[in-house]
């Protein structure tokens, strides 16, 4: 018989985080019964997550701006590598004010804790975290996501953004720590669970599987990603559990060999690999070229001998995760960047030939027949009207259309924006108002366009067969637009903004919005063709 060896499965190193201190109040030691407790009142936890996703949806790591930087300086990078990354430093300038967060998806609030043995509260911890959750998204310029389901079929917006996803673990110790994040659903919806077999575990077999499902991740969580692949598992739940942290670089301290007790560990030469796949598939930041991911993390995990999950993650260019942890010292929260503009360097260090621009305010024949005289990749500069709707107003649409009603003629005569906005700042036209992710809306392209609607449509990422075999038939152009950086946008491009229909939608309600200068890409066109061929659907 051997003797029992205890092997913990995320032996994380020391912690590098630069943290700084939140307050040093509703925190105590206690002696109980000759053993020191630390005492956390629920303010304490109130107070720690509501600035948590204040911070975290205003801020970024320094770490990541300094990628984003360096693709400004890479000779290999694309000349739209180079516009996508600096659009999205200066937008995490302007986001770093706090009026108008860096993306419009202001996220699921999600919070994984380890609470220390001998750390003491006696109240409920989730309670207190989402009501800390929800100050920070009823006072700042939030959006509310988060959708209760009232019957199967039949959902309400709760308000408030919550509930939120909140696991709490026991640890040995004296510490709380936390991580927190604001996951947005473009980067959540691409999150895979492979389930695969012991023939997969080969060097070739495992190269033809990444790079085939690197192409499936597509763009339209917004890249450059963070990306995380975890390879085995106790469960299908602990892979994509690991896939998330990992995505976060919660799991960065991982040692980088296994041992045989099952120790789980990164695989530094596979994350080579993997980055590699990435650059060469020539998708790029967006709109092709080699930033496809920032980095990669590999993680090794143990699995049951009949089975092999795989999965596969991003954390987006809106990389919102922010670490913190309670101690006898005070309650502390991670350093974010306050001073993005140091990353950004002078507008002359970005040399590409000017957009051509287009007037939006004209009928809708005359905008085809100018967007036709150019090939698919130019880059565009949008100025007019453009109507802003997306899921929930497209199914009522087209409940319109099924009943007989006539197309809405504001989809007729303008382009339509994929979009949905956070909360508009006083003083301001708008709110953080980035493009949501277009393959949602495929499904109601054929019908739109067949009744004289949906003519152009705006938003990001790749899109289905279905799309570009309609642009073809019926003259329609899909224009693609920067995922990510929607503080700009609500800035320096969106000029007025006014509810047109379904008011009662609430942030889904139909919009009109007026635009200056908005940066887009021409994707699919008339004739058929499509920027994204190259990515398998």
């Amino acid at each position: 018989m051997r003797d029992f060896v205890y092997q913990e499965l995320f032996e994380l190193g020391e912690d590098p985080t630069p943290y700084r201190l939140l307050t040093t109040d509703f925190v105590r030691v206690e002696k109980i019964g000759g053993r020191e407790l630390l005492v956390v009142e629920r303010e304490g936890l109130a107070r720690l997550s509501q600035a948590a996703l204040r911070d975290v949806n205003f801020l970024f790591r320094p770490g990541h701006l300094a990628k984003l930087r360096g693709i400004l300086e890479d000779p290999e990078a694309s000349d739209n590598d180079r516009f996508v990354a600096m659009t999205e430093l200066r937008n995490a300038v302007i986001s770093a004010q706090g009026q108008l967060p860096s993306c419009q998806d202001t996220g699921t609030a999600t919070v994984f804790a380890k609470k220390g043995q001998s750390v003491w509260t006696g109240y409920d911890d989730e309670s207190a975290l989402a009501e800390g959750i929800f100050r920070s998204y009823q006072e700042e310029n939030l959006r509310y996501s988060q959708l209760a389901p009232l019957s199967m079929f039949e959902e309400k917006n709760t308000g408030t953004n919550l509930p939120a996803q909140i696991d709490i673990v026991a640890a040995p110790g004296g510490e709380y720590r936390f991580l927190f994040l604001a996951k947005g659903g473009g980067s959540a919806n691409k999150s895979f669970l492979y389930q695969e077999t012991k023939a997969r575990l080969n060097e070739k077999a495992l190269v033809q599987f990444l790079n085939e499902k690197l192409f499936t991740l597509g763009t339209a969580a917004c890249p450059p990603y963070h990306l995380a692949v975890v390879i085995g598992g106790t469960s299908a739940e602990a892979t994509l559990k690991a896939v998330k942290l990992a995505s976060a670089g919660y799991l960065d301290g991982l040692p980088t060999t296994g041992n045989a007790e099952g120790r789980a560990f990164r695989d530094l030469e596979w994350e080579e690999r993997v980055q590699r796949l990435a650059w060469d598939s020539r998708i790029g930041a967006q709109f092709g070229g080699k930033y496809f991911v920032h980095d990669v993390r590999v993680i090794r995990l143990p699995r049951h001998a009949a089975s092999c999950p795989i999965g596969i993650g991003v954390s987006c260019s809106a990389d919102r995760n922010i670490k913190a942890k309670i101690t006898r010292d005070g309650i502390f929260l991670e350093q974010l960047e306050t001073r993005p503009d140091h990353f950004v360097p002078g507008h002359e260090s970005l040399s590409m030939a000017p957009a051509v621009t287009i007037d939006l305010n004209r009928p809708m024949p005359e905008i085809l027949k100018e967007l036709s005289r150019y090939p698919i990749k130019t880059r565009l500069s949008l100025n007019g009207s453009l109507i802003v709707a997306r899921d929930v107003a497209h199914a009522r649409i087209q409940q319109m259309l099924d009943e007989g009603k006539p197309m809405p003629e504001y989809l007729k005569k303008h382009p339509i924006y994929y979009a949905g906005p956070a909360k508009t700042p006083a003083g301001m036209a708008s709110g953080s108002f980035g493009p949501t992710t277009a393959g949602r809306m495929d499904s109601y392209v054929e019908a739109f366009m067949a009744k004289g609607g949906s003519l152009i449509m705006l938003a990001k990422g790749n899109r289905s067969s279905v799309v570009k075999e309609a642009c073809r038939k019926y003259g329609g152009f899909y224009l693609g637009s920067i995922g990510g950086p929607a503080a700009i946008l609500a800035s320096e491009h969106i000029l007025k903004v006014e509810t047109v229909d379904f008011e009662e939608l609430g942030m889904e309600a139909v919009r009109r919005i007026e635009v200056k200068d908005f940066p887009a890409f021409i994707v699919m066109d008339d004739k058929g063709n499509d920027f994204f061929e190259n990515i398998r659907e």
